[in-house]
C-alpha cells in the first residue's frame, strides 16, 4: 500500500476481502484496533536504519532456494536506494557455501601443481584431473536420483573426492609411462596399464565405497545431514571409476607426447691391441 493509503486506521474502511460466501467485506469489520504510547524505536543492522524480514521454508526447498527468490524479488522491488544483507542461518550458508567452491579450488590446483612436479610434466596430471570431473558427475547424479540436495555436506564430500579418485588415473599413467620407458608404444602401454591396474582400481574404490556406504544408510538423529554426505562419495566414486577404465586411456593416448622408441642397446668400440712374444 501507498504511504497515503496506511497512516490511517480508518484507511482500512477502503479495504475489502471476500468472504467464504464471495461477498465483499470492509477489513475493519474483522479486526480490533487499540492505541497506546511506545517509545520511538529504529532498528539497525550495519549501522543502517533497517527493516528485518523472515520467512520459513517449504518442503522440499533449501536455504539456497529461499536466498535465490529473496534475491529475486529484491532486483525486482527495491531500487538502488537500499542495499540487503543477510543474516543468521541465511549468512552462514552463503559464507560456507563461497568457502566450500574456494577450498574445492585450491585442493585442485594443489594436486595438479603436486603431480605435475611428480610426473615432470603438465600434460600427464591435466589427463589426471580428469577423473575429478567424473566424479563430480557422478556426485551430482546421485544427489538426484535419491532426491537429495547440493549443500554443505555434499559439497565437503565433493571436496573429498577430489583427493580419492585422482589415485584412478595415477595408477593408470604411471604405469603406461613405465611401460613405455620399457619399450612399448604409446597406445600398446596404456592397454596394458589399465588392463593390468583394473584389480589394484576395482579393490580400492569398492574398499572406499562400501567404508562410506554405512553414511548413505544411516538412520537416527542428524541422518539428514549424513545421507548426503555418503551418497556423494559413494556415487561419486563408482561412477568415477566406470568412466576411469575407459577415457583416461583415451586421453592418454590423444594427449600424451612421451612416445618413446624402443630401446637400443648402444655398444662403444676401441682399439684392441695385441702383442705377440717371441721365445
Amino acid at each position: 500500500m501507498a504511504r497515503g493509503d496506511r497512516d490511517d486506521p480508518n484507511d482500512l474502511k477502503n479495504l475489502f476481502v471476500r468472504n467464504s460466501r464471495g461477498e465483499l467485506i470492509s477489513l475493519d469489520n474483522l479486526v480490533s484496533t487499540s492505541e497506546s504510547n511506545t517509545p520511538p524505536t529504529i532498528y539497525h543492522f550495519n549501522r543502517y536504519k533497517s527493516a528485518t524480514i523472515s520467512a520459513g521454508l517449504q518442503p522440499g526447498k533449501t536455504i539456497g532456494d529461499g536466498i535465490a527468490e529473496m534475491e529475486r524479488i529484491t532486483d525486482k522491488l527495491l531500487d538502488d536506494t537500499f542495499a540487503t544483507a543477510l543474516s543468521g542461518s541465511s549468512r552462514d550458508y552463503k559464507e560456507s557455501s563461497s568457502n566450500i567452491i574456494f577450498a574445492f579450488i585450491l585442493a585442485t590446483i594443489l594436486i595438479f601443481l603436486v603431480l605435475a612436479a611428480q610426473f615432470e610434466s603438465f600434460i600427464d596430471p591435466f589427463i589426471i584431473i580428469i577423473t575429478v570431473l567424473f566424479a563430480i558427475a557422478g556426485a551430482v547424479l546421485s544427489l538426484w536420483i535419491f532426491g537429495h540436495t547440493l549443500n554443505i555436506f555434499s559439497e565437503i564430500g565433493i571436496i573429498m573426492l577430489v583427493g580419492l579418485v585422482t589415485k584412478n588415473g595415477i595408477l593408470i599413467v604411471e604405469f603406461a609411462n613405465q611401460n613405455q620407458r620399457k619399450g612399448m608404444g604409446k597406445t600398446e602401454a596404456v592397454i596394458f596399464a589399465a588392463s593390468q591396474r583394473l584389480r589394484p582400481i576395482l579393490m580400492t574404490n569398492l574398499a572406499m565405497s562400501l567404508g562410506a556406504l554405512p553414511l548413505a544408510l544411516s538412520l537416527g538423529a542428524a541422518a539428514t545431514s549424513r545421507i548426503p554426505l555418503g551418497i556423494v562419495i559413494v556415487g561419486g566414486i563408482l561412477f568415477s571409476v566406470i568412466l576411469t577404465i575407459f577415457v583416461i586411456p583415451a586421453m592418454y593416448s590423444y594427449l600424451s607426447k612421451k612416445e618413446n622408441k624402443r630401446n637400443r642397446k648402444i655398444y662403444s668400440t676401441g682399439k684392441i691391441s695385441t702383442h705377440y712374444r717371441y721365445g
